[in-house]
């Protein structure tokens, strides 16, 4: 049971991680007028895309732990490392990039942005085997509750906190990537 409760504390921090691109970019969209049922149409749509990216990621990670074994783990552990310091390189960027409204097409490639990351994790994690159903719940709940949090947020604050969240998502992904590797 304690096993249990600490794998699922480790995947929702790995969730809040990766969340955290969705949060920091919903601060910045957050400063577009949007209703409520606007919010809640991308809060749902960015929790889908945080569902379905980390399974693609996991069955390609299955596939290359049954072919690679020990070898795979350690690439998952680097991948983890190269994604983190990469969230928190654009975190401190000074650019400007969500000039996209998240409606129709514009919401999809949004979505998309903000969820590749978590292909790179859940290819981490199916190489590492974990619990497929338990990832995808936390991936998507914690993606889903960030991005309303952000956008909501983003109504009042006018995305100020935006680059720090996304450092400290990328610190949490670069530790967990050192863990692996250790």
């Amino acid at each position: 049971m304690e096993a249990l409760l600490g794998g699922i504390l480790t995947l929702m921090l790995m969730a809040f991680a990766l969340g955290m691109d969705a949060f920091s970019v919903g601060l910045g969209m957050g400063m577009f007028r949007l209703s409520k049922r606007q919010i809640l149409k991308i809060g749902v749509t960015i929790g889908i895309f945080h569902v379905w990216m980390p399974l693609a990621g996991m069955i390609a990670g299955r596939f290359l732990s049954e072919q690679f074994g020990t070898v795979a783990g350690y690439i998952g552990g680097l991948l983890l490392i190269m994604l983190g310091v990469q969230m928190i390189w654009s975190g401190f960027k000074d650019d400007e990039s969500s000039l996209v409204k998240p409606m129709g097409k514009g919401l999809l490639l949004f979505a998309l942005s903000v969820s590749l990351d978590s292909f790179s994790v859940g290819l981490t994690l199916g190489i590492y085997g974990a619990k497929t159903l338990l990832v995808l719940v936390c991936f998507g709940f914690a993606a889903t509750v960030l991005t309303w949090c952000g956008l909501l947020l983003g109504r009042r604050v006018q995305g100020w906190i935006g680059p720090y969240s996304e450092a400290l998502g990328g610190s949490i992904l670069l530790a967990f990537g050192l863990k692996l590797l250790l």
